[in-house]
């Protein structure tokens, strides 16, 4: 049959039984966190793919983690090589932006003149799909560089170290040879730091059991994975182990497979009898993914000394605007957009997550901090629109 009338969840199945029995897939082989991205996003809206699309590309076996689509490569002047062939991806589409409206049909604007959306509920999911390249058959795009250490308050472990703190989970150390969550007494146990060769290690054994916790049903409410018996349980641990693939790399740990590999066979099971399983599995990982960014960026973020003055001397800009870029704590925060009630859409990079964001909400706060402190002139008022500056990060 041609792999193109076979379901993309199917397909990813397939591909991945295939590399588990090889001991090769994915999240089987241990990477440390370099500068060099691990997951697989898109060259131009330098957004990483989500879902099965992460592991449909990761399955590929391609180094560069960096892909697009045809018409993507020649907007940059980059050719497609010839006889590549290209991987199919899709998109379940559930909102639309809107642009909104006055009572007599006029486009709503904000104070920096640009258009006001609101993100609208479909009545009907869109499943859309796209063929896209990665950058190894492709001619024309730049080397792929290691991303330099950026001046942030955070180095990676200690952003570790403050998600734990700021999820509030129990987190229980003691002198054993494994590491576990229990959903009954709501608690994580560990083996002591000591017990553990590097740091990385730790904290990348610790997210995992993370993930896990987020399956309380206070939380995510993944109880029935967590208490069913181990075919259940081989499922929770599929998911919390491509969880803990995406939270490492997007902290900058990397991942470390070695206690927990022992599902393999568990997984090459459940995905011969129930391929689309992948598909409900990296769907939940983004959820999980997803939940511990949302506790991360709620945490209490405290601006620095020399940020305060600038928030209260009224001199230069008091808002977020549309188009802002703005580099806080490992992360490109971009205004998207307004939307009702003050709000601002944004998404974070490289996650390519998006919220909404309140003005009374520390983080904005934060960002605007941020923003001021790199502003080019105390005079002025309004950025330009055609303008789009990455705030650097404040010196601390």
């Amino acid at each position: 049959m041609n792999s193109k009338n076979i379901p993309l969840y199917q397909q990813v199945a397939n591909m991945l039984i295939e590399q588990l029995e090889k001991g090769t897939a994915p999240w089987l082989k241990p990477w440390s966190g370099g500068g060099i991205p691990q997951l697989p996003f898109n060259v131009i809206s330098s957004n990483r793919y989500r879902g099965i699309n992460v592991m449909n590309l990761l399955l590929k076996g391609h180094q560069d983690p960096r892909w697009l689509t045809f018409k993507q490569a020649e907007s940059i002047e980059a050719t497609i090589n010839r006889g590549e062939k290209g991987t199919l991806i899709q998109f379940v589409k559930t909102h639309q932006q809107k642009n909104m409206r006055d009572d007599k049909g006029r486009l709503v604007f904000d104070e920096t003149g640009n258009p006001m959306s609101e993100r609208l509920l479909l009545t009907r999911p869109i499943v859309s799909s796209a063929w896209v390249f990665n950058a190894e058959q492709v001619s024309g795009l730049p080397p792929l560089k290691k991303t330099e250490p950026l001046e942030t308050a955070w180095d990676p472990l200690s952003r570790a170290e403050n998600l734990l703190t700021a999820s509030g989970a129990e987190i229980n150390h003691c002198y054993i040879d494994s590491a576990f969550y229990d959903v009954r007494y709501d608690t994580i146990t560990l083996p002591e730091r000591y017990q553990f060769s590097a740091a990385d290690k730790y904290y990348a054994t610790v997210l995992h059991e993370l993930a896990h916790w987020t399956g309380h049903p206070s939380r995510l409410d993944r109880a029935s994975l967590l208490t069913q018996g181990m075919i259940a349980y081989s499922k929770e641990e599929l998911r919390a182990e491509i969880a803990s693939m995406i939270i490492g790399a997007e902290v900058g740990i990397g991942h470390d497979p070695d206690q927990h590999a022992s599902y393999v066979d568990s997984w090459v099971s459940i995905l011969k009898d129930t391929p689309l399983e992948i598909h409900a599995a990296a769907a939940d990982a983004e959820k999980i993914f997803d939940f511990l960014m949302e506790i991360e960026r709620k945490r209490s973020i405290n601006l620095s000394e020399d940020a305060q003055p600038m928030l209260s001397s009224g001199k230069q800009l008091k808002f977020l605007s549309t188009g802002d870029e703005i580099l806080y704590e490992d992360s490109i925060y971009r205004v998207e957009g307004h939307l009702k009630q003050g709000r601002l859409r944004m998404s974070q990079m490289p996650s390519g997550i998006q919220f909404s964001l309140s003005s009374t909400d520390p983080l904005y706060a934060a960002l605007l901090a941020q923003k001021l402190h790199q502003a080019p002139a105390l005079s002025e008022t309004v950025e330009p629109k055609t303008e789009k500056n990455i705030y650097q990060p404040l010196k601390r």
